[in-house]
């Protein structure tokens, strides 16, 4: 089934307050209370209309913005986390790592490495390519990388 205008327009507003303010908590009941409808329903729709549950895209969007802040000022890493978030520096560094493959600190080293071979590249561009893959839930991704070490350890 097709999603109505007005329906896209409601889901839009609530992504719209997630871009604008991915630090905030955006719970499922906020953001469909932004968008005028109920919980279950805005959860299902946003998804079919974006790809992504709700409470993933808000993830993508916290650590895009914690990737440009560890890439882009010198701010402590526990800044970075509270600035985008986050309450816990363990729970930021526990899924920046599951995210991204490496920790924060080991992110911004590398990044600094590079960092003047992506002067000629349009930020846009680099957004994109920086953009966090989040296909799959935090927790599934793990309870997956544990099943196949645990794979590998029995061999």
């Amino acid at each position: 089934m097709i999603q109505s205008p007005e329906l896209l327009r409601r889901l839009l507003r609530a992504k719209d307050c997630i871009d604008g303010a991915p630090h905030e908590d955006w719970s499922i009941k906020r953001l469909a209370q932004v968008s005028f409808v109920s919980v279950a329903h805005f959860a299902r729709q946003f998804k079919k209309a974006f790809g992504s549950p709700p409470h993933r895209y808000v993830l993508t969007r916290r650590i895009e913005r914690a990737m440009a802040l560890l890439r882009d000022t010198e701010l402590p890493i526990t800044e970075i986390a509270l600035q985008t978030g986050w309450n816990s520096i363990g729970t930021f560094g526990r899924i920046f790592s599951d995210i991204t493959g490496e920790s924060p600190g080991e992110f911004r080293a590398r990044e600094c490495s590079v960092s003047h071979a992506r002067q000629d590249i349009p930020e846009c561009v680099i957004r994109a390519v920086d953009r966090p893959n989040l296909n799959i839930a935090v927790s599934e991704k793990r309870r997956l990388e544990v099943a196949g070490k645990l794979k590998l350890q029995s061999k």
